[in-house]
């Protein structure tokens, strides 16, 4: 099974698609998606990061500064710290977190994988998470690049994604199931 090539859209979509065909045209894909992962790891990690990138009362100057002083504190490469700061400059570092989904998309596409999403209550540990990718690749003759997200919501279980397919058995939709048949009852 070959891998569609997918398009991205939007803003987010523009920007990912430009630093991938860089990324690409430099030989760098790894070593970027290595800092954007990083990046995604720090903005879902911290709730100020987080505000930083989304705030509309801060000025371009003052978040790209931030924006700059955290890509170094972190020792991304110059073509991230470039990106981050075209982004900052444009005012669109609220689309950051799409704008590294996407540049995963493509990467992904470009490799022959398809993506997926495991959700849990609780982090996995990198052996759940290969153990899950494993699998998942034999159950789509594929190869898949997995990423993991937290959502203590859901009190216990997954929810996996893959392409348009999700299973979810999380303790949470059980529990709403539950509930939703015990209104027919009675």
């Amino acid at each position: 099974m070959v891998a569609a090539k997918i398009t991205v859209t939007g803003i987010s979509g523009r920007y990912a698609t430009a630093l991938f065909d860089l990324a690409h045209e430099q030989d760098s894909l790894d070593a970027i998606a290595g800092d954007l992962e990083a990046l995604a790891g720090m903005l879902n990690d911290s709730a100020d990061l987080l505000r930083l990138v989304r705030s509309p009362v801060l000025s371009r100057s003052e978040q790209g500064q931030a924006m700059a002083a955290v890509l170094d504190k972190a020792e991304m490469k110059q073509m991230t710290k470039n990106f981050i700061a075209l982004v900052s400059q444009n005012r669109r570092l609220f689309a950051l977190k799409d704008m590294i989904r996407d540049f995963g998309l493509l990467l992904s596409s470009h490799r022959g994988e398809i993506s997926g999403e495991v959700i849990s209550a609780h982090p996995l540990s990198d052996g759940q998470v290969y153990s899950i990718r494993a699998r998942l690749a034999k159950a789509m003759s594929q190869e898949v690049s997995l990423t993991a997200s937290v959502d203590q919501s859901l009190l216990g279980g997954l929810i996996v994604k893959v392409g348009s397919r999700m299973v979810d058995s999380s303790l949470k939709t059980k529990l709403q199931n539950i509930r939703f048949s015990m209104k027919g009852v009675g």
